[in-house]
């Protein structure tokens, strides 16, 4: 493992990524396409050390009693190693942000303005568990000419080591100074309260991972802090909707992939047709062992029509829960509206979906929810960056201030006005 990192050394390793972000940002897109191209090589076909401790922490992991979604969250695989390359292809293939003319003006004194897009800086991000996050973080850096400092858990520390060795190769490779991509090897949890003082070096601080460490870092970060990532999905499936159609999208959006944030929370089914859906739906749930949190009406309707089945009765705090298995809320509603004002009430900002067929409900609902991603007749699995054209994210922000959705390079970007003047001064 790498010597742990205290105070004197994150503060060096802050200094040292503000050292490479002025390389970085001044580095050629086919550079960094280049140290890209050779991550994505490795990661697909010289990956052994990467699986290797992976192993090692899943081991630990089980052994400790990690809850089986966190465990699938931990997982790295052939099929997931694939998948990222594929999504680093995919970030390689996009159009480069940076150097961007946003905006020209022509003064009536004669000044010539430019609004052109540029890096942001330096980035920290604190997250959990899913060491995939820490390739989607050091892509989309390089990409858009910043520089990162990263600090994953303990429960992934093998595998983020194994991760950011492989992308100090290939920066090399291409010319790059390794320090673009940094990370904090020391599970100590005093660590992230220093990391959060160090404004002067860190310009953007986005924390991925449970409700605690948000509100954490949100309450005592110093510097500008981007946070969301807590999904508390919702699908109504309104009066006109085809059933059929909200079956297969209330199915994929929970069962797909339970353990993510844009998995389904909780069902709400209009009354009209309620009795019709939710036995059907029910049953489709229950080959993928889902179990149901029902309100009084809903339970009513599937005692009677599913009795074999084992429900349970809602409590206040599954409305509003997130949680991350394969489990679902389940409300009958007696209106559009009643649906908008639970998800205002419960809802999280993250993704929410309405199934109906009716065009003024459907624009009522895109209109009014106010979260970042609205969805008509399609699964809530879909809020992600790479299937969004973005090859990935570093983040799903919720809130509204500078990103909102899915933060991929343009996200990471903010802009400079140059002004050529030819003696010009102000009267």
């Amino acid at each position: 493992m790498a010597d742990l990192v205290d105070k004197t050394n994150l503060i060096h390793m802050a200094e040292e990524s503000r050292s490479a972000f002025r390389i970085l940002s001044n580095s050629s897109n086919e550079a960094r396409n280049l140290a890209l191209e050779c991550l994505s090589d490795s990661l697909a076909n010289n990956n052994a050390a990467i699986l290797e401790a992976n192993k090692e922490d899943y081991g630990i992991a089980k052994a400790n009693g990690m809850p089986e979604s966190m465990l699938d969250r931990l997982l790295l695989d052939q099929g997931r190693l694939q998948t990222i390359a594929k999504d680093l292809s995919n970030i390689i293939h996009l159009d480069d942000p940076i150097g961007e003319t946003i905006e020209t003006r022509r003064m009536d004194n004669g000044l010539s303005l430019e609004k052109r897009r540029v890096p942001l800086g330096v980035i920290a991000s604190i997250y959990e568990s899913r060491p995939n996050v820490t390739v989607d973080i050091s892509a989309l850096c390089v990409k858009s000419g910043n520089t990162c400092l990263m600090r994953g858990g303990s429960e992934s520390i093998n595998s983020n080591l194994a991760l950011v060795d492989t992308i100090h190769s290939s920066l090399l490779e291409a010319g790059l100074p390794t320090s673009a991509v940094q990370y904090i090897a020391n599970p100590d949890r005093a660590l992230v309260t220093e990391l959060l003082s160090l404004k002067k070096h860190i310009d953007l601080l986005i924390p991925r991972g449970g409700e605690s460490l948000i509100r954490f870092v949100s309450d005592n970060a110093s510097m500008p802090v981007v946070t969301g990532g807590i999904g508390v999905c919702h699908t109504y499936v309104d009066t006109s909707a085809d059933l059929d159609m909200a079956r297969a999208i209330i199915v994929n959006a929970k069962v797909q992939r339970p353990t993510v944030c844009n998995a389904l929370d909780t069902i709400l089914v209009h009354a009209n047709v309620a009795s019709v859906l939710l036995p059907l739906l029910a049953k489709d749930l229950s080959k993928h062992q889902v179990e149901l949190h029902c309100d009084q009406s809903s339970m009513d309707i599937l005692n009677t029509n599913t009795p074999d089945m084992v429900l349970k009765e809602a409590l206040q705090e599954d409305w509003g829960k997130e949680f991350l298995s394969l489990v679902a809320a389940v409300k009958i509603v007696d209106s559009v509206e009643s649906a908008i004002d639970h998800i205002a009430t419960y809802g999280s900002g993250h993704s929410d979906a309405i199934v109906t067929e009716d065009a003024e409900s459907a624009a009522r609902f895109l209109n009014e929810v106010d979260s970042c991603a609205v969805y008509l007749n399609a699964s809530t699995r879909f809020t992600d960056g790479a299937e969004f054209g973005m090859g990935a994210e570093v983040g799903i922000s919720t809130q509204k201030f500078h990103a909102r959705g899915p933060m991929g390079l343009r996200e990471l970007t903010s802009y400079k006005w140059l002004i050529r003047g030819t003696g010009q001064i102000r009267g």
